[in-house]
């Protein structure tokens, strides 16, 4: 199959996750113009997502969303993706050449016992690669073969279970959100009422501390979340790790900015796990109070 320029596109389906993504949705599918399909799952955008889809000709779905665990399986079980590697996107991120075609050389020769691939996400605002304050590298599952993959919903995020082994791409994707600051607040907001919720029903979950310690990147990744869910003043640990001990200072005034928007972040996470706690355990009005 051959795009409009003549090129020979890519066996490769690509999966995008929207909601009101008109401003990052066309940077996106310009850095796709490589693969053979291109499938948008929309959670009933009010913009112009819909249309921008309808222009390029793309596979386009909706779907009411739930979680992002739980969207990602109605997707591959309901859009029957033509190909057996699919690339799992949000509309914000972008796929460089050289993970492009990295990707083409993987479908093509990986092993049969690889079930999916984990990618690191290079995180950009401002205009600038934040590589400090934002972690990186932090690692996602994103490339997965079909049939191989199952996703959980995980707080505000997701977790997959893979039938097979996970092998790592050299090349990163990147991430950059359009929209501005005021959007990435209203999305943080209703994300850590979700990380609340997971945390206060996950409460008896202990810390497994040998897990820092795994070979696995996303394990050690989510130990350490299991472990600052439980310290106190978790902003501000937040803020230390983050700008001090990874080096967000490196960044700048822009990395100072992050890290203290992530450090709130935390503490919004912590505040919203108090109030559920304390709505659980409050004396119900008309009941009988201590004496």
């Amino acid at each position: 199959m051959m795009n409009s320029g003549g090129q020979r596109m890519v066996p490769i389906s690509v999966m995008i996750f929207t909601l009101n993504e008109a401003a990052n949705l066309p940077s996106c599918l310009a850095s796709l113009e490589w693969c053979s399909e291109i499938i948008v799952v929309d959670s009933f955008s009010s913009d112009a997502t819909p249309q921008i889809c309808a222009a390029h000709g793309i596979r386009f779905f909706q779907n009411r969303f739930e979680g992002f665990g739980s969207q990602r399986n109605w997707a591959l079980e309901h859009t029957h993706p033509a190909h057996a590697w699919i690339l799992i996107l949000d509309a914000d991120e972008r796929v460089p050449p050289e993970l492009a075609r990295e990707l083409a050389e993987v479908a093509m020769s990986a092993p049969s016992d690889v079930a999916a691939f984990r990618v690191r996400r290079r995180f950009y605002m401002w205009g600038r690669w934040l590589r400090h304050s934002s972690l990186y590298p932090t690692w996602v599952v994103r490339f997965i073969r079909a049939g191989q993959v199952h996703y959980e919903d995980r707080g505000h995020a997701e977790t997959q279970i893979v039938q097979g082994r996970i092998a790592d791409l050299q090349h990163d994707l990147l991430d950059e959100n359009l929209k501005g600051i005021d959007e990435w607040f209203e999305r943080q907001n209703r994300y850590s009422s979700k990380d609340a919720e997971f945390e206060f029903a996950n409460a008896s979950t202990g810390a497994r501390i040998h897990e820092l310690f795994s070979s696995e990147p996303l394990v050690r990744r989510a130990a350490i979340k299991r472990i600052a869910a439980r310290l106190p003043a978790r902003g501000l640990a937040y803020f230390l790790y983050s700008y001090l001990w990874r080096g967000g200072f490196l960044d700048g005034r822009d990395g100072f900015a992050f890290c203290r928007m992530r450090a709130l972040y935390q503490s919004q996470v912590a505040l919203k796990l108090y109030d559920l706690r304390r709505r659980c355990t409050q004396v119900q009005p008309g009941s009988r109070g201590p004496s």
